[in-house]
């Protein structure tokens, strides 16, 4: 498979022909998951993170969108191979290909987000999804009129187990007696790229009695937030700031700031001395994770609602509300 297939979306300047006749790349890549770049979800915040990066500094990146999962090894291999530093890829998907690459480039230092990779040349950063779906948990079954709440999760994995467990726990912590409906699109990476699934399990949900579904499911998302709307009942976007995408039916967005990840990253990792290899974990205390207000929904949120997600954040940081973390132990304790 020649190289030219991976190249969907090289941005930055940077000319195709310069990958193929293996000319000298000095700028940072950006690798995306599959789902495709712009998902509205968790890789076009990778994408807005580079944009971030590259108006701040002025400098050029490269960016890939995989096409399937047998691309990784040979897109890490050409872009390091070419001179690319530092490499970032987004996905948990990225675990075998990094461990089997990073050791052939000592010189390279890749960031990878959402798995750990432990070599020292890898900067690994990881996110409390669970604590932020917490707050989006409260925030629903506060909203909730009918007492049951949905969920539609992208591809059926510990991660996203990560996130609905979280929910659940935040929604029970109001509610007791609050009927939770948990869903998956899938169990392959084709997952995060069927929002008419996820809209089927959201119209599904809601003939159950759901009036608020939170999906964490990449680009399927869309589905159900459009389930939502057509059915006057309320979402929960996910990763991104979803609220714009339909206004007044878009709760909130659980905000995983992959954005800010990817930007300091590229500054970061660009240089050995601020580079950061190891463990990097961003939660509620250094704002990695939370929940979006804007003009498109604020209307909805009401003060009672804010002040009850501010005080469990203010309790979760303290240590004084513990959340659960399925990806440690996979039980959800409801």
């Amino acid at each position: 498979m020649k190289f030219s297939t991976l190249t969907k979306a090289l941005t930055g300047g940077i000319a195709l022909s310069a990958i193929l006749t293996g000319a000298a790349l000095a700028d940072p890549a950006v690798i995306y998951d599959l789902g495709g770049k712009f998902d509205k979800s968790f890789n076009e915040a990778a994408y807005n993170g580079a944009e971030a990066w590259k108006a701040a500094t002025g400098g050029n990146f490269l960016d890939l969108e995989l096409q399937n999962d047998a691309q990784r090894e040979q897109a890490l291999r050409r872009f390091a191979g070419q001179g690319a530093n530092p490499i970032v890829m987004a996905g948990f998907s990225w675990t075998a290909a990094l461990t089997a690459v990073a050791s052939e480039f000592p010189d390279t230092n890749f960031v990878v987000i959402d798995t750990v990779v432990d070599a020292p040349n890898v900067q690994s950063i990881l996110f409390d999804e669970h604590t932020g779906s917490f707050l989006v948990g409260v925030l629903a079954a506060m909203k909730s009129e009918t007492g049951t709440v949905g969920f539609v999760g992208g591809m059926d994995v510990p991660l996203i187990h990560k996130f609905y467990c979280g929910y659940a726990q935040g929604a029970k912590a109001v509610n007791p007696d609050i009927k939770l409906i948990e869903n998956y699109t899938g169990t392959t990476p084709a997952a995060w790229n069927d929002p008419v699934t996820a809209g089927e399990l959201a119209k599904a949900a809601v003939d159950a009695g759901a009036d608020v579904v939170y999906a964490a499911a990449g680009g399927s998302g869309l589905g159900v937030l459009q389930a939502m709307k057509d059915a006057g009942k309320f979402s929960i976007g996910v990763d991104s700031n979803q609220n714009y995408l339909q206004p007044g039916s878009v709760l909130t967005s659980m905000l995983k700031r992959v954005d800010v990840a990817v930007q300091n990253a590229l500054t970061e990792a660009a240089d050995d001395a601020t580079f950061k290899p190891g463990l990097t974990v961003l939660g509620l205390a250094n704002d990695g994770v939370g929940y979006a207000v804007d003009e498109y929904n604020e209307a909805l949120i009401t003060p009672e609602m804010t002040a009850a997600a501010e005080d469990y954040k203010a309790k979760i940081i303290a240590g004084d509300v513990e959340v659960h973390d399925y990806t440690t132990d996979s039980t959800c304790p409801l």
